[in-house]
Protein backbone atom coordinates (compact mmCIF):
# COMPACT_ATOMS: atom_id res chain seq x y z
CA UNK A 1 0.00 0.00 0.00
CA UNK A 2 1.01 3.59 -0.64
CA UNK A 3 1.47 5.85 2.39
CA UNK A 4 1.82 9.63 2.42
CA UNK A 5 3.53 11.44 5.30
CA UNK A 6 2.69 15.15 5.58
CA UNK A 7 5.25 16.46 8.05
CA UNK A 8 7.67 19.42 7.97
CA UNK A 9 10.14 18.20 10.62
CA UNK A 10 12.81 16.04 9.00
CA UNK A 11 13.62 14.12 12.19
CA UNK A 12 9.93 13.31 12.67
CA UNK A 13 9.68 12.19 9.04
CA UNK A 14 12.66 9.86 9.32
CA UNK A 15 11.47 8.45 12.66
CA UNK A 16 8.01 7.63 11.34
CA UNK A 17 9.32 6.23 8.04
CA UNK A 18 11.76 3.92 9.87
CA UNK A 19 8.96 2.62 12.09
CA UNK A 20 6.75 2.02 9.07
CA UNK A 21 9.56 0.17 7.27
CA UNK A 22 10.12 -2.10 10.29
CA UNK A 23 6.49 -2.97 11.08
CA UNK A 24 4.67 -5.95 9.56
CA UNK A 25 1.05 -4.91 10.17
CA UNK A 26 0.46 -3.33 6.78
CA UNK A 27 2.52 -3.92 3.61
CA UNK A 28 4.12 -0.63 2.54
CA UNK A 29 5.06 -0.52 -1.14
CA UNK A 30 5.73 3.22 -1.36
CA UNK A 31 6.13 6.13 1.06
CA UNK A 32 5.60 9.69 -0.20
CA UNK A 33 7.09 12.49 1.89
CA UNK A 34 5.34 15.87 1.70
CA UNK A 35 7.09 18.61 3.69
CA UNK A 36 4.55 21.43 3.34
CA UNK A 37 0.90 22.23 2.78
CA UNK A 38 1.72 23.35 -0.77
CA UNK A 39 3.52 20.10 -1.60
CA UNK A 40 0.57 18.11 -0.27
CA UNK A 41 -1.97 20.09 -2.30
CA UNK A 42 0.12 19.72 -5.47
CA UNK A 43 0.50 15.99 -4.89
CA UNK A 44 -3.15 15.19 -4.13
CA UNK A 45 -4.42 17.23 -7.05
CA UNK A 46 -2.97 14.56 -9.35
CA UNK A 47 -2.23 11.53 -7.18
CA UNK A 48 -3.52 9.60 -4.16
CA UNK A 49 -2.49 7.33 -1.29
CA UNK A 50 -4.02 4.50 0.73
CA UNK A 51 -3.25 6.05 4.11
CA UNK A 52 -2.09 9.51 5.20
CA UNK A 53 -0.10 10.50 8.27
CA UNK A 54 -0.68 14.22 8.69
CA UNK A 55 0.91 16.67 11.12
CA UNK A 56 -1.62 19.35 12.06
CA UNK A 57 0.85 22.25 12.17
CA UNK A 58 3.10 22.75 9.11
CA UNK A 59 5.59 25.48 8.34
CA UNK A 60 3.27 27.12 5.80
CA UNK A 61 0.00 26.77 7.72
CA UNK A 62 -2.52 24.34 9.16
CA UNK A 63 -2.65 21.02 7.32
CA UNK A 64 -6.44 21.07 7.67
CA UNK A 65 -6.41 23.78 5.00
CA UNK A 66 -5.38 21.10 2.50
CA UNK A 67 -8.98 19.86 2.55
CA UNK A 68 -10.14 23.24 1.27
CA UNK A 69 -8.11 22.77 -1.93
CA UNK A 70 -8.48 19.08 -2.73
CA UNK A 71 -11.01 16.32 -2.07
CA UNK A 72 -9.38 13.59 0.00
CA UNK A 73 -11.16 10.27 0.33
CA UNK A 74 -8.28 8.65 2.19
CA UNK A 75 -8.12 7.59 5.86
CA UNK A 76 -5.97 9.95 7.93
CA UNK A 77 -3.95 9.39 11.08
CA UNK A 78 -3.14 12.76 12.56
CA UNK A 79 0.13 13.66 14.26
CA UNK A 80 0.38 16.48 16.78
CA UNK A 81 2.52 17.77 19.62
CA UNK A 82 -0.38 19.72 21.10
CA UNK A 83 -2.74 18.03 23.54
CA UNK A 84 -5.67 20.36 22.89
CA UNK A 85 -5.60 19.58 19.17
CA UNK A 86 -5.08 15.88 19.76
CA UNK A 87 -8.10 15.52 22.00
CA UNK A 88 -10.36 17.46 19.64
CA UNK A 89 -9.18 15.44 16.65
CA UNK A 90 -9.70 12.22 18.59
CA UNK A 91 -13.33 13.19 19.25
CA UNK A 92 -14.04 14.22 15.68
CA UNK A 93 -12.17 11.87 13.37
CA UNK A 94 -12.73 8.21 12.66
CA UNK A 95 -9.16 6.85 12.39
CA UNK A 96 -6.69 7.82 15.13
CA UNK A 97 -4.03 10.29 16.20
CA UNK A 98 -0.42 10.07 17.38
CA UNK A 99 0.68 12.45 20.10
CA UNK A 100 4.34 13.44 19.82
CA UNK A 101 6.61 11.97 21.00
CA UNK A 102 4.98 8.64 20.15
CA UNK A 103 6.43 5.16 20.51
CA UNK A 104 6.48 2.19 18.15
CA UNK A 105 3.61 0.62 20.09
CA UNK A 106 1.45 3.72 19.52
CA UNK A 107 1.99 3.47 15.77
CA UNK A 108 1.13 -0.24 15.79
CA UNK A 109 -2.14 0.44 17.62
CA UNK A 110 -3.08 3.14 15.10
CA UNK A 111 -2.33 0.80 12.18
CA UNK A 112 -4.38 -1.98 13.76
CA UNK A 113 -7.27 0.45 14.12
CA UNK A 114 -6.86 1.47 10.49
CA UNK A 115 -7.08 -2.15 9.36
CA UNK A 116 -10.17 -2.81 11.48
CA UNK A 117 -12.15 0.06 9.95
CA UNK A 118 -10.59 0.30 6.47
CA UNK A 119 -13.30 -1.65 4.71
CA UNK A 120 -16.05 0.44 6.26
CA UNK A 121 -14.35 3.82 6.01
CA UNK A 122 -16.77 6.63 5.08
CA UNK A 123 -15.00 9.93 4.28
CA UNK A 124 -18.11 12.13 4.49
CA UNK A 125 -18.28 12.41 8.32
CA UNK A 126 -14.53 13.06 8.36
CA UNK A 127 -14.83 15.96 5.92
CA UNK A 128 -17.72 17.45 7.90
CA UNK A 129 -15.75 17.07 11.13
CA UNK A 130 -12.80 18.88 9.58
CA UNK A 131 -15.06 21.79 8.79
CA UNK A 132 -16.34 21.78 12.37
CA UNK A 133 -12.82 21.63 13.76
CA UNK A 134 -11.63 24.51 11.59
CA UNK A 135 -14.57 26.66 12.68
CA UNK A 136 -13.76 25.83 16.28
CA UNK A 137 -10.16 26.96 15.83
CA UNK A 138 -11.16 30.32 14.40
CA UNK A 139 -12.10 33.26 16.61
CA UNK A 140 -15.88 33.60 16.60
CA UNK A 141 -17.22 36.99 15.60
CA UNK A 142 -19.83 38.37 18.00
CA UNK A 143 -20.15 41.89 16.59
CA UNK A 144 -20.29 43.23 13.04
CA UNK A 145 -19.20 46.66 11.87
CA UNK A 146 -21.43 48.32 9.26
CA UNK A 147 -21.54 51.78 7.71
CA UNK A 148 -24.47 54.11 8.43
CA UNK A 149 -24.02 57.24 6.33
CA UNK A 150 -20.58 58.59 7.24
CA UNK A 151 -20.56 56.75 10.59
CA UNK A 152 -19.65 53.22 11.63
CA UNK A 153 -22.04 51.14 13.68
CA UNK A 154 -21.41 47.93 15.62
CA UNK A 155 -24.20 45.31 15.65
CA UNK A 156 -24.05 42.31 17.96
CA UNK A 157 -24.94 38.77 16.88
CA UNK A 158 -28.24 38.66 18.76
CA UNK A 159 -29.41 41.81 17.01
CA UNK A 160 -28.61 40.26 13.63
CA UNK A 161 -31.56 38.44 12.07
CA UNK A 162 -29.73 37.15 8.99
CA UNK A 163 -27.15 37.75 6.28
CA UNK A 164 -28.21 37.48 2.66
CA UNK A 165 -26.39 37.72 -0.65
CA UNK A 166 -27.83 39.65 -3.57
CA UNK A 167 -25.86 40.34 -6.72
CA UNK A 168 -22.26 41.12 -5.77
CA UNK A 169 -23.11 42.24 -2.25
CA UNK A 170 -23.66 40.71 1.17
CA UNK A 171 -26.28 42.36 3.38
CA UNK A 172 -26.94 42.21 7.11
CA UNK A 173 -30.50 42.60 8.34
CA UNK A 174 -31.20 43.36 11.99
CA UNK A 175 -34.13 42.27 14.15
CA UNK A 176 -35.46 45.84 14.03
CA UNK A 177 -35.81 45.73 10.23
CA UNK A 178 -32.63 47.63 9.30
CA UNK A 179 -30.51 46.40 6.38
CA UNK A 180 -26.86 47.28 5.77
CA UNK A 181 -24.22 46.32 3.23
CA UNK A 182 -21.65 44.12 4.96
CA UNK A 183 -18.11 43.96 3.61
CA UNK A 184 -17.56 40.21 3.29
CA UNK A 185 -18.79 37.21 1.30
CA UNK A 186 -21.31 34.60 2.37
CA UNK A 187 -18.68 31.89 1.88
CA UNK A 188 -16.17 33.58 4.21
CA UNK A 189 -18.49 34.99 6.87
CA UNK A 190 -19.99 31.60 7.72
CA UNK A 191 -16.53 30.43 8.87
CA UNK A 192 -16.42 33.27 11.43
CA UNK A 193 -19.90 33.05 12.94
CA UNK A 194 -21.09 31.32 16.08
CA UNK A 195 -22.44 27.95 14.82
CA UNK A 196 -24.86 27.80 17.75
CA UNK A 197 -26.54 31.00 16.53
CA UNK A 198 -26.14 31.04 12.74
CA UNK A 199 -26.65 28.49 9.97
CA UNK A 200 -26.15 28.76 6.19
CA UNK A 201 -29.47 27.38 4.91
CA UNK A 202 -28.73 27.91 1.21
CA UNK A 203 -26.40 29.79 -1.16
CA UNK A 204 -27.97 33.15 -0.31
CA UNK A 205 -29.00 33.08 3.37
CA UNK A 206 -27.27 32.68 6.72
CA UNK A 207 -29.90 32.93 9.42
CA UNK A 208 -30.04 33.51 13.14
CA UNK A 209 -32.07 30.74 14.77
CA UNK A 210 -34.17 33.34 16.60
CA UNK A 211 -35.29 34.94 13.32
CA UNK A 212 -37.32 31.87 12.30
CA UNK A 213 -41.05 32.29 12.92
CA UNK A 214 -42.35 29.29 11.04
CA UNK A 215 -41.12 26.09 9.36
CA UNK A 216 -43.21 24.82 6.46
CA UNK A 217 -42.55 21.30 5.19
CA UNK A 218 -43.86 21.17 1.62
CA UNK A 219 -42.25 17.73 1.18
CA UNK A 220 -39.29 15.75 2.51
CA UNK A 221 -37.06 17.61 0.05
CA UNK A 222 -38.67 21.05 0.25
CA UNK A 223 -38.65 22.89 3.57
CA UNK A 224 -39.43 26.61 3.75
CA UNK A 225 -38.50 29.02 6.52
CA UNK A 226 -40.48 32.12 7.42
CA UNK A 227 -38.29 34.84 8.87
CA UNK A 228 -38.81 37.97 10.90
CA UNK A 229 -38.28 40.51 9.57
CA UNK A 230 -39.44 39.21 6.20
CA UNK A 231 -36.71 39.60 3.55
CA UNK A 232 -37.23 42.46 1.12
CA UNK A 233 -35.74 40.37 -1.70
CA UNK A 234 -35.75 36.58 -2.12
CA UNK A 235 -38.74 36.52 0.23
CA UNK A 236 -39.16 32.75 -0.03
CA UNK A 237 -36.36 31.08 1.91
CA UNK A 238 -35.93 27.33 1.35
CA UNK A 239 -33.38 25.10 3.03
CA UNK A 240 -30.97 23.59 0.52
CA UNK A 241 -31.94 19.95 -0.10
CA UNK A 242 -28.61 18.60 1.09
CA UNK A 243 -28.77 20.77 4.22
CA UNK A 244 -32.25 19.82 5.40
CA UNK A 245 -31.30 17.09 7.87
CA UNK A 246 -28.37 19.03 9.32
CA UNK A 247 -30.37 22.26 9.55
CA UNK A 248 -33.31 20.60 11.34
CA UNK A 249 -30.84 19.00 13.73
CA UNK A 250 -29.32 22.45 14.38
CA UNK A 251 -32.77 23.88 15.08
CA UNK A 252 -33.44 21.13 17.61
CA UNK A 253 -30.09 21.59 19.40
Amino acid sequence: MKIAIIEDELLAVNYLKNLLDQQRIVPVTETVILRSKKQAIDFFQKDSADLIFMDIHLGDGMSLEIFEQVELFTPVIFITAFDEYAMRVFRHFTIDYLLKPFEEEDLHKALQKFISIRNNFDPEPVLKSISTLQQGDAEVMRRFMVREGNKLKSIDEHSTAYFFASGKYLFLTTVDHQTYIYDDTIKDIIQKLNPQVFFKVNRKFIINKESITEIIKHSSQKVELKLSPEPEVNAEVFISKRQITECLGWLNS
